[in-house]
């Protein structure tokens, strides 16, 4: 597939990297030289240097020929021209990424209906969104549902002292037979694991999971965990995410405190907020925080636009007792690394928007997809076709492609966590962890 990109910021940067990977014919439209120019010496792209708004510039790109154009730029107006442009030049599917959250509203007059744009996406609205559906499962730090929510795909960090610790992989499927479950994959000091029976659990590992969502309590207990959804939650930052997620705390009947340091923003958020205490003090004053509270919290979120800020104000809250926290980071070369700092789910805005991105490319076969942030590794789901040429074949028989396994057959209304006897069929439901680099592969081998 050829597909144009304008914008070759964090965005840009990472759908060219995904994108590429999986062999399609990638074209990246930006006005800064440098950037084109460090991407374009990593990646297998064609980088032009240019305004993603000009026709003159498209044309270059060879826009007629494209069968997907995404903009992502930093401007709205520059996504908004350059996606028009690229209808009138015929190409058939069409992204913008958009600041302005009036360009979501069904009543607006240039919401993506209107302006003939086939996905919209809204930073700070697809950051909100990851942080409530995070919120809900506490003790997990990448929380994934495929199958309409039937079947989770989940990571949890194993502490020192867990009963899992020392273990093996095949020792704890001894006693799958009483849940639903599989671990696909282990990151131990940054580098991803595809386990084997006789892989050792270590303290400090993250080891994801494919689990019947029916049984992840259950599952949570034999691991030592347990989650429970947040009933008062602490939100530094009152800019548009911190409103955001503390509306949608509101709803679901959660005490809510919104500390944020700018007082007449304070008052606007008062007003449009029903039942959220609204705080006018620094996020980093622990003697107000504490005074507050902030030791019973149960999640403590950080979403101000400084990472700084985010990353001391959540271990201030941690160290002051709160149970959980989740970052937002500019920055996501962070990630793995404020995992060792204590800080429990770390979430950058761009690579939230470019995931939502590549989850629409990705239709037809590709059900659902999603990148693990701060891994080199994605959960995709697939469906078979009925012209695949290992119908009716156990899995143990079928030489998947090295790097990938496969954690979920969906067949029906039936979850079925697979053995190396399970038998696929057509139209059966895969949900498959691969590393990133064999994702195409994994995509060629199932349409064969």
């Amino acid at each position: 597939m050829r597909i144009v990109i304008v914008g070759a910021g964090e965005v840009g940067r990472h759908l060219c990297q995904q994108l590429s990977l999986e062999d399609h014919d990638v074209v990246l439209i930006d006005r800064n030289v440098d950037h084109l120019r460090r991407i374009e010496r990593d990646l297998n792209i064609l980088a032009i240097h240019g305004n993603g708004a000009s026709a003159k510039t498209l044309e270059q790109a060879d826009v007629s020929k494209a069968d997907l154009f995404i903009a992502v730029t930093d401007i709205d107006e520059v996504n908004l021209i350059s996606c028009i442009l690229a209808k009138e030049y015929g190409v058939i599917r069409r992204i913008a990424r958009v600041k302005n959250q009036e360009y979501l509203l069904a009543s607006s007059p240039l919401n993506e209906h209107r302006l003939g744009i086939d996905l919209i996406i809204n930073p700070d609205h697809a950051m909100a969104q990851e942080i409530l559906r995070m919120s809900q499962i506490s003790e997990a730090f990448e929380v994934v549902d495929f199958a309409h929510g039937e079947v989770v795909f989940v990571g949890y960090q194993i502490k020192e002292g867990n009963p899992a610790c020392g273990i093996t992989l095949a020792e704890l499927r001894d006693l799958r037979t009483l849940y639903k479950y599989v671990v696909v994959a282990i990151v131990r000091e940054g580098k991803t694991i595809i386990p084997r029976g006789s892989d050792l659990i270590h303290p400090g590992d993250r080891i994801y999971l494919v689990i019947n969502r029916k049984d992840m309590g259950a599952v949570e207990d034999l691991l030592n965990l347990r989650s429970r959804a947040p009933k008062k939650v602490f939100i530094v930052g009152g800019g548009q995410v911190g409103c955001l997620v503390a509306r949608g705390f509101e709803e679901k009947k959660v005490d809510v405190y919104l500390v944020e340091k700018n007082a007449l923003k304070c008052e606007a958020l008062a007003e449009s907020l029903a039942r959220t205490v609204v705080l006018n003090f620094d996020g980093l004053d622990a003697r107000e925080l504490t005074s507050e509270g902030i030791d019973t919290a149960d999640l403590f979120i950080a979403v101000t636009n400084g990472d700084t800020t985010n990353i001391l104000a959540s271990l201030l809250g941690k160290h002051h007792g709160a149970k959980r926290c989740i970052t937002r980071i500019s920055r996501p070369d962070f990630i793995p690394l404020l995992g060792k700092l204590g800080i429990d789910v770390a979430l950058s805005s761009r690579l939230v928007a470019a995931n939502m991105i590549l989850r629409f490319v990705r239709r037809g076969a590709i059900l659902s997809v999603a990148t693990l942030l701060g891994s080199d590794a994605e959960v995709v789901e697939y469906v078979i076709s009925e012209r695949w040429v290992y119908l009716d074949k156990a899995l143990k028989a079928i030489d998947f492609p090295q790097g990938a396994v496969v954690g979920a057959v969906i067949r029906t209304k039936e979850v079925i966590i697979p053995s190396g006897d399970t038998m696929l069929r057509a139209g059966d439901r895969l949900v498959i962890f691969s590393m990133k680099k064999a994702v195409s592969k994994v995509e060629r081998f199932l349409t064969s």
